[in-house]
């Protein structure tokens, strides 16, 4: 035994554990930073107006892809390559554009003012999302509640004088359409998606009726009480802060601080566990003592009133009318934003600031072409598609997402 142990060559030295710095996945990373400021030199404040920067760090960014690629992060490493090119595209655009149009589209203090606008109504529609779907009930319906919320919240605040009243029964409204989801999912173990689908046809079908019959030809009036502003006097003054933040309307903030409650409830209270236990495991909550289909039954109407808010604040909050089919697939966005933010609080607010930081841009790009304009406005869903499509495979969804309860 000793000869043989003897005989045995030795174990060769352990390597030396790669920084995580120096990870595929982190240089994958500075890649798409990289392609980032390619476009970022070429824009106000820096403004180069030569192309050699952009391009320079565009060749950097793509062999930092092509590192992560050949490291194994295929997905990192081609969303570099894609990044890059992209920033190098848009770099050398601006390079060849005119200034003072540059100067009007990249207005940063601007575009962060409308980024939060833009963003509020997704916000509260994948918050709608998150409730339900974490208690594994689709809802695809987001777009009919949040149609619901924005007209019966005009309504509301046209027959009671109060923007607070028309809010409430703008959630109630939601919260109704979403019952009625509600019943044939769980329930009458409906399809899903089918259910939520005809939830945003009958939220289209019934606000507009509503609408032609209640205020016909005429539309809404023009005194609606509105979700007010709130004005911060000492950060109003703050330079760029103060341009982004110093007014918002009331409805902006209530989103910030949902995110924050949501995420508190979902994953520090027992109510929140009981929900997550239910989307993952239903039948092992019910032997636990839970009852499953009282705790969807709630997420489902909780989703109906987040989303609900969500329309109102299209309705009162930004526009200050009401329009037929006024939200234009902002429910089906929001559903995108709360895929691609892994069912979570916290990722559902990055992804509705990034869809809304591409809406608020799409509104100013018809200054280099008026022409374009149209097309312009597409920017947004494009952005969505390619996010989802980039996130196929890597958002898993709660277990039991979907799937009816077992009897």
């Amino acid at each position: 035994m000793n000869a043989q142990l003897a005989e045995r060559p030795p174990a060769p030295p352990a390597e030396r554990e790669r920084p995580a710095w120096q990870s595929p996945a982190s240089i994958g990373w500075l890649g798409i930073v990289l392609g980032f400021l390619a476009l970022f030199v070429a824009v106000p404040p820096i403004e180069s107006r030569s192309m050699v920067p952009t391009i320079v760090l565009g060749v950097l960014g793509v062999a930092a892809g092509a590192v992560a690629v050949r490291g194994g992060e295929k997905r990192v490493g081609w969303g570099a390559v894609v990044a890059c090119a992209i920033g190098v595209a848009v770099g050398i655009a601006a390079t060849k554009s005119g200034v003072g149009n540059l100067e009007r589209v990249v207005a940063w203090s601007a575009l962060f003012a409308a980024m939060l606008r833009y963003a509020t109504p997704l916000l509260f529609a994948a918050l709608g999302g998150v409730m339900s779907e974490r208690s594994g009930v689709i809802n695809i319906g987001l777009e009919g509640m949040m149609l619901m919320g924005a007209f019966f919240g005009v309504w509301g605040a046209d027959k009671t004088g109060s923007w607070v009243l028309g809010l409430i029964i703008g959630m109630i409204a939601g919260v109704a359409l979403a019952l009625v989801h509600a019943l044939f999912a769980i329930t009458l173990r409906a399809d899903q998606i089918v259910s939520g689908f005809s939830m945003n046809l009958l939220g289209l079908g019934i606000t507009g009726f509503l609408y032609v019959d209640t205020y016909g030809t005429q539309g809404t009036p023009d005194n609606i009480p509105r979700t007010p502003d709130i004005k911060l006097p000492g950060i109003k003054d703050i330079g760029f802060v103060g341009d982004v933040i110093g007014q918002l309307n009331i409805l902006v903030w209530l989103g910030l601080i949902t995110v924050l409650l949501l995420w508190l409830f979902l994953f520090r209270t027992p109510a929140g566990l009981r929900i997550r236990a239910v989307g993952e495991n239903p039948l092992a909550a019910e032997t636990a003592g839970l009852s499953p289909v009282r705790i969807r039954y709630r997420a489902v109407a909780a989703s109906g009133a987040l989303a609900a808010l969500g329309g109102a604040y299209l309705s009162l909050g930004f526009v200050g009318s009401f329009t037929e089919n006024m939200t234009a697939g902002r429910g089906f966005i929001g559903l995108a934003v709360m895929i691609c933010g892994r069912w979570l609080p916290q990722g559902a607010l990055i992804f509705a600031l990034l869809f809304g930081f591409f809406t608020a841009l799409a509104q100013r790009l018809p200054a280099f072409s008026a022409s374009a304009a149209t097309l312009f406005q597409a920017l947004p869903y494009i952005v969505t598609l390619i996010a989802v499509a980039g996130l196929v495979g890597r958002s898993i969804p709660p277990a039991a997402d979907g799937r009816p309860l077992d009897r």
